[in-house]
């Protein structure tokens, strides 16, 4: 034996990463416009044994993707005036999109966890550059949603104690 012991939540994290880039290579491929992202992703894991949370992960970020794309590209023009969405490369563009969409739409992932992984992805897709531009677009974004939230609720819940005597 080796003495070495799964990681609690290590099957959760590598199904995470193995969604990650099924749904990458979904949104990509759809970029050339032959096939919708979901019918490429169904195909992807017809192809692939993958486990339930994979299946699952991956369908979240692809279909949330795809229904929340006009904002989310708002959000990377908001982010980066200076890079038209429309003039990305477009692995820096699906890259962007899937990893705001995560940020956005999957709760169970920290924004922080969310932001390394996709810079990760970056950086084996992409390189150095792409991976700069990913992480400081990212990290605006979820400045923002975190300053957005604060906005909307100004008042932690933490801080509120209810009235003993009502």
């Amino acid at each position: 034996m080796s003495g070495r012991h799964p990681r609690p939540g290590g099957d959760l994290v590598r199904s995470r990463r193995a969604a990650r880039r099924l749904a990458l290579a979904a949104l990509f491929e759809a970029e050339f416009g032959q096939r919708t992202a979901p019918a490429v992703l169904e195909r992807h894991l017809a192809e692939t044994e993958g486990d339930p949370e994979t299946t699952r992960h991956a369908r979240l970020l692809v279909d949330a993707a795809v229904a929340n794309r006009a904002a989310i590209d708002a959000r990377i023009q908001v982010a980066a005036p200076q890079h038209p969405v429309v003039t990305l490369a477009r692995m820096d563009r699906v890259l962007l999109r899937a990893g705001i969409c995560e940020v956005l739409h999957s709760p169970a992932t920290p924004a922080r966890v969310a932001i390394a992984e996709w810079v990760e992805l970056a950086r084996v897709y992409g390189g150095d550059p792409a991976r700069r531009f990913v992480n400081g677009v990212l990290g605006r974004v979820a400045r923002d949603i975190a300053a957005e939230a604060t906005e909307s609720d100004p008042e932690p819940r933490s801080t509120v104690v209810p009235d003993a005597h009502a």
